[in-house]
């Protein structure tokens, strides 16, 4: 039985300036689910979440061909000093077993680290690329970066 290579949420960023993959882009992706009402959980509540929401954060790094396949826990500076225990799959089981009766969808933000891939704020205008996406249940989601100093492109991809 074939073991899975990639995440069900990638990404690929391609310098369109270069005309060649954006390797060694920091990206962070991030989702905030819902807390079980009335239970403590392990994950980190975030200031700019929604009441009761938790924030879970993911980082990559592409690769040589600027894709990002699988994610990796974030923990932050300011956090307790605690591992994140946690995979992808993981929280998106959260989500949808908790949205089992509600709404089918999530929202997930994708941050990558242009400033750093171009050489500090002052060579590039977005010192970094936000992307915003909702992910339905039990798809696979691929997001195309297309990445140059003064802009940016994104859509679905396959």
């Amino acid at each position: 039985m074939a073991t899975q290579t990639k995440d069900r949420i990638t990404c690929h960023v391609l310098d369109t300036s270069a005309g060649k993959p954006a390797r060694n882009v920091r990206v962070q992706l991030s989702t905030t689910i819902p807390s079980p009402a009335n239970t403590t959980t392990a994950g980190t509540s975030s200031p700019g979440a929604p009441s009761g929401g938790i924030l879970k954060e993911f980082e990559s790094t592409t690769d040589e061909d600027g894709r990002v396949k699988s994610w990796l826990p974030f923990s932050s500076a300011t956090s307790s000093g605690e591992v994140p225990v946690y995979t992808l799959d993981d929280v998106l089981g959260e989500i949808e077993a908790a949205s089992a009766s509600t709404a089918t969808s999530s929202r997930w933000t994708l941050k990558f680290d242009t400033a750093s891939y171009f050489g500090g704020e002052d060579e590039t205008f977005f010192p970094e690329a936000v992307v915003v996406f909702t992910v339905k249940r039990g798809q696979h989601y691929h997001v195309p970066l297309l990445l140059s100093p003064y802009s940016y492109t994104t859509y679905r991809g396959s």
